[in-house]
């Protein structure tokens, strides 16, 4: 849904009526610090962490006793993860598909790859890397150009537009087809590379079939061996919704919220996790700056770059997003993360963590003191 440059907007509205209506609601929210476990999270109390919690013990209080299509809500500050809460509240251990999240961590494997060597430069064509399939159909000699940055960043040029069910690219239309990579590599090109961005999830299965033949694994291998594995997150599957078999550069990732978390951590981070350099931190700072727009939003490389403006400040988040309100937010200047799943697929309330980090989240943070 192209929604995104209107979202601020659009859903002030909808969390006062929330709020409004759930106002009647008994307050029966008693917070715990998170868990510590041996899964390398420090937590801490958020009564402790600068936080003003009577917006949040209000949220969560009404989320508890309501229907909503929230599972989960995660804050972490200054490295510690502060708050953790479920919808219902066993689902701690459950990994959630994650949709287009895959994205951005499909980024974090290239910025892998390319501190490996195994990528040379990403401004090279992808036909350097992928030599198979060769396009067979609506033959154009500047197909020649797309590059690794134009998957990137959605500006290939191909007929890719999973917001315009017309395209022919369109997600949900390549999933019928037999052969997604042939099929993608065969669309004809309705602009010239790297002049205008499209929202394309086929790009993002190209970059992953890259990773794949650069490396000789497959993309789950090569992420467990050099992102997960390294990271201690275990408790995760990659798969798809559709019945039928999928290519392993096509597949979703399926994760717990409090590994989320660690990824968004390490971006954070600049691309350590602990004391262990993941990912470059160059790759991060060239990963999470604008480099196109789509849908008048600043847009990195598969992560978006998303305004936030509260009644006293306005801070740029670093943000994954996914179908169905699967999000991790990054404040970097804030020293500042949240995490949300969600089971709004195709819905517009799949955006309720938007309202509640811009006027629940981000106004409960106290200044520190000196």
């Amino acid at each position: 849904m192209s929604i995104l440059n209107n979202l601020m907007r659009n859903l002030i509205l909808p969390l006062f009526l929330l709020l409004s209506h759930w106002a009647s609601a008994q307050n029966s929210y008693s917070y715990s610090p998170p868990v510590r476990t041996s899964d390398g999270w420090e937590t801490a109390d958020m009564r402790l962490n600068h936080m003003d919690t009577t917006r949040v013990y209000q949220l969560v209080n009404q989320l508890s006793a309501a229907d909503h299509p929230l599972n989960s809500m995660l804050i972490v500050h200054k490295g510690k993860l502060i708050l953790e809460e479920y919808f219902p509240s066993d689902q701690r251990s459950t990994p959630h598909d994650l949709r287009s999240v895959t994205k951005s961590i499909r980024s974090l494997l290239v910025g892998i790859a390319l501190d490996q060597g195994l990528i040379d430069d990403i401004n090279d064509p992808l036909s350097k890397y992928l030599k198979e399939p060769l396009p067979q159909k609506n033959l154009d000699p500047r197909k020649n150009e797309i590059t690794l940055a134009h998957l990137l960043t959605m500006s290939s040029g191909l007929d890719c537009n999973d917001w315009d069910q017309k395209s022919l690219g369109q997600e949900d239309r390549v999933y019928k087809k037999k052969d997604w990579l042939q099929y993608t590599v065969d669309l004809p090109l309705i602009h010239e590379p790297g002049t205008q961005s499209f929202y394309c999830s086929m790009g993002s299965i190209l970059i992953a079939k890259v990773i794949e033949e650069v490396s000789g694994l497959t993309i789950d291998k090569f992420a467990d061996t050099h992102l997960f594995g390294p990271m201690g997150i275990s408790n995760y599957q990659w798969g798809h919704t559709k019945k039928k078999e999928v290519i392993s550069a096509g597949w979703r990732i399926y994760m717990t919220p409090r590994d989320m978390a660690k990824l968004g951590q390490l971006v954070l981070d600049k691309g350590k996790w602990g004391s262990q350099q993941i990912v470059s931190e160059a790759w991060i700072k060239l990963s999470t700056s604008s480099h196109t727009r789509i849908d008048q939003m600043d847009y990195g490389y598969y992560w978006w770059l998303i305004p936030f403006k509260t009644e006293t400040a306005a801070y740029r988040s670093v943000t994954a997003t996914g179908n169905g309100g699967q999000y991790i937010m990054i404040f970097p200047e804030l020293d500042l993360l949240a995490v949300f799943t969600g089971k709004a697929y195709n819905s517009a309330k799949g955006q309720l963590a938007f309202p509640i980090v811009r006027d629940v989240i981000l106004p409960s943070l106290k200044p520190a003191k000196d």
